[in-house]
């Protein structure tokens, strides 16, 4: 692993511990040139999960790309970061289970059902965009439904 740093390519390992219900490992490395600290997280990729979007074409799954967006309903929200790794980790699991592949609408869903739980305001601009809303009163009536 390279250093952030100063990009010399001997980092050691200081300190190694299982996260998110040990589907991740987060290790402490130190540089050995200049003496940086930073930290890693290896977890196992999804690469084999394909996402079939709304007009039919498919790319590959990408967890960063989600987690973009999903930090971006909870802009000023008081989220955490081990929150929303939680809920990632837990959709991935459910839908790598015997799928390759699955609906963008399936992602969608899932992660408005997760933020509805976790943040009502995050739920709201995440759905916004999600589904779309054509007026102001498309977006009255979710809102309205929340919050009953």
């Amino acid at each position: 692993m390279r250093c952030p740093r100063c990009k010399k390519g001997d980092t050691a390992v200081i300190d190694t511990r299982l996260t998110e219900d040990g589907r991740a490992i987060r290790r402490r490395r130190e540089c050995g040139k200049c003496g940086h600290r930073f930290t890693t997280f290896e977890r196992q990729e999804l690469s084999s999960l394909i996402v079939v979007k709304r007009d039919g074409t498919r790319e590959p799954y990408s967890r960063s790309k989600l987690e973009r967006g999903i930090w971006l309903a909870c802009t000023k929200r008081p989220v955490k970061q081990k929150d929303i790794d939680k809920v990632l980790s837990d959709l991935e699991e459910k839908w790598g289970r015997n799928k390759s592949e699955v609906d963008s609408t399936t992602i969608g869903a899932d992660v408005m059902k997760a933020l509805s739980r976790l943040d009502k305001v995050a739920y709201i601009r995440f759905a916004s965009v999600h589904r779309e809303f054509k007026d102001v009163d498309e977006f009255k009536k979710e809102v309205g439904r929340l919050f009953k």
